[in-house]
């Protein structure tokens, strides 16, 4: 028996493969497929089945595609419903895979069709548990993802989540493993641990929602309050788990490398958005008049997501030489399958050319010290809990996921100093600030790390 997690940093995503035997089970593709077919050809083993927890969310799953390139059915639990071919397991139905046997568990709550897969070791002994979103590391799956109109609400899914865990998952012994689909950092959960693996039997005792004296009245309470609106692209993700989407193979052989003359004809008459995915200090140092900051090094596609949100929107890229098929592929998968061109030669292709370019200033923690003295307006775009956490006494709380609400909050004839934990967020929103006509942000390098070394007082 062989189990591997294959967890993308950037999704904050765990896929699981699973061998015995020359067998194999995959668990929640991400939809770049090669990684799955190089293992099995490196094990000689066949991919037998692709299992899906549920409808994805937050990112696009490969189950279509890995299915289609190995013949393997695509499993889904009770009350799936999609439209392209699938298996639609019963609740306790069972899959061999080699020695080992694969249950699934109807564990709704956080969508309806949620699916947690036991697995049983060749001895028939619980081995692991596949949770999906039912449940992670220190929390469970929000339920207000699946809401539909008036027919059913979070309080309704957080009800049947509290029975999933206590019929489903919580009997269960606690050596099982429990392999989740989300670690810290994704938003289908609130405040998930950065660890991706424990044991069920640890979960137990630490995690709220499987306190055994609590109610379901608590339960749902507890699991409920605080939720922050999903970000907008979701549904629309939803939409191509459950309808299926073009080959990612199809995307890269569309998006082509264009003059700058070209590139420019295609923003005008698109209204294409301008991604530069480069790094931070390259597009201080100069970029295409009007272009979004979301660099490729950081959590690019959670914030690709959250920021530009219709996945249909077009786009242009300007991208670091030989990264533009690694960026198509980051894209798609939270969707973002709209990519028309890619700046040929890259930003000094663009300068050469003689076009227009735009800069972004940024100063360090000790000089912003100096300018707070003056009473300069200061602006911190990090997460709620991060900014009551700590935060400069006279900054302004303008979070980047919600950053074209505050607009107005932005003076337009003085400067301003913008900083978020680290300086990647703050990058993000000055440049949409600049696309939206602010240009007197200034950023402060090295974000809120390095205002506490200057010395800077916080409360």
């Amino acid at each position: 028996m062989h189990i591997e997690q294959l967890y993308t940093g950037c999704l904050s995503q765990g896929a699981y493969y699973i061998e015995s035997d020359g067998e194999v089970a995959v668990i929640d593709p991400l939809r770049e497929t090669k990684p799955y077919l190089e293992r099995a050809e490196r094990d000689n083993a066949t991919i037998k089945y692709v299992f899906e927890t549920h409808f994805h969310a937050d990112f696009v799953s490969g189950h279509v595609s890995l299915s289609e390139a190995t013949g393997a059915p695509i499993i889904y639990g009770p009350t799936a419903n999609p439209t392209f071919d699938a298996y639609i397991a019963k609740d306790n139905e069972e899959f061999k895979v080699g020695k080992l046997t694969i249950k699934a568990l109807h564990t709704p709550g956080h969508t309806l069709e949620s699916t947690t897969y036991l697995l049983k070791d060749e001895n028939g002994k619980d081995h692991a548990i596949f949770t999906g979103d039912t449940l992670f590391l220190g929390d469970v799956g929000r339920p207000d993802l699946a809401q539909k109109s008036n027919e059913i609400t979070q309080e309704d899914l957080a009800g049947m989540l509290f029975d999933s865990l206590r019929n489903k998952i919580m009997p269960l012994n606690g050596d099982v493993i429990v392999y989740p689909a989300h670690g810290a950092g994704s938003a289908c959960g609130k405040n998930m641990m950065k660890e991706t693996i424990d044991t069920l039997g640890n979960q137990k005792k630490i995690n709220y929602a499987l306190r055994k004296d609590m109610t379901k009245a608590e339960f749902i309470q507890e699991v409920t309050e605080g939720l922050m609106p999903p970000p907008a692209y979701f549904p629309l993700n939803v939409k191509m788990n459950k309808e299926g989407y073009d080959s990612l193979a199809s995307l890269i052989e569309k998006a082509s490398l264009v003059t700058p003359q070209k590139f420019e004809e295609i923003a005008n008459s698109t209204g294409a958005i301008v991604l530069d995915v480069r790094a931070q200090q390259d597009f201080f140092e100069g970029h295409v008049p009007c272009s979004i900051f979301i660099g490729i090094d950081g959590g690019f596609a959670p914030w690709v997501g959250a920021l530009v949100k219709d996945t249909k929107q077009p786009l242009l890229i300007v991208a670091p030489e030989g990264r533009e098929e690694e960026t198509i592929t980051r894209l798609s998968r939270v969707g973002f399958d709209n990519v028309l061109a890619f700046l040929d030669g890259g930003m000094e292709a663009w300068k050469t050319s003689g076009r227009e370019i735009d800069t972004m200033h940024s100063v360090s923690a000790e000089t912003l010290k100096t300018e707070l003295k003056n009473a300069s307006p200061v602006f911190d775009v990090r997460k709620d809990s991060e900014f009551e956490n700590e935060h400069i006494p006279s900054a302004t709380h303008t979070s980047l996921e919600f950053i074209n609400q505050y607009l107005n909050e932005f003076p337009s004839d003085k400067p301003f100093y913008i900083h978020c934990a680290g300086g990647y967020r703050s990058v993000i929103a000055n440049s949409i600030l600049k696309s939206r006509g602010i240009h007197n942000g200034i950023d402060v390098a090295g974000g809120f790390k390095a205002i506490k070394e200057a010395g800077i007082a916080v409360e």
